[in-house]
């Protein structure tokens, strides 16, 4: 089973948020739609990054790495 490692941006509150799934379509509808988490306090989401890994220890690891300081200048090069 594939999994997904994805940025998500938020425009309206210049935000971040970055994580992982093996439903990539069903996460975008449940960061945009449903829930009262931390997430819902800056919708509308819009996907600006995504790369998908075989196994879910990959996954972890480039969301670590996505997650550390040097993972954060790269999600800020990326055009939104």
């Amino acid at each position: 089973m594939p999994f997904t490692v994805y940025v998500l941006f938020s425009e309206q509150y210049s935000k971040h948020y970055t994580g992982f799934t093996s439903d990539l379509e069903n996460r975008l509808n449940s960061h945009n739609e449903f829930g009262k988490d931390w997430t819902a306090r800056y919708r509308p989401w819009k996907l600006i990054y995504t790369k998908i890994f075989d196994s879910k220890k990959e996954a972890l690891e480039h969301e670590k790495w996505l997650k550390s300081g040097v993972g954060r200048d790269f999600i800020k090069s990326i055009p939104h």
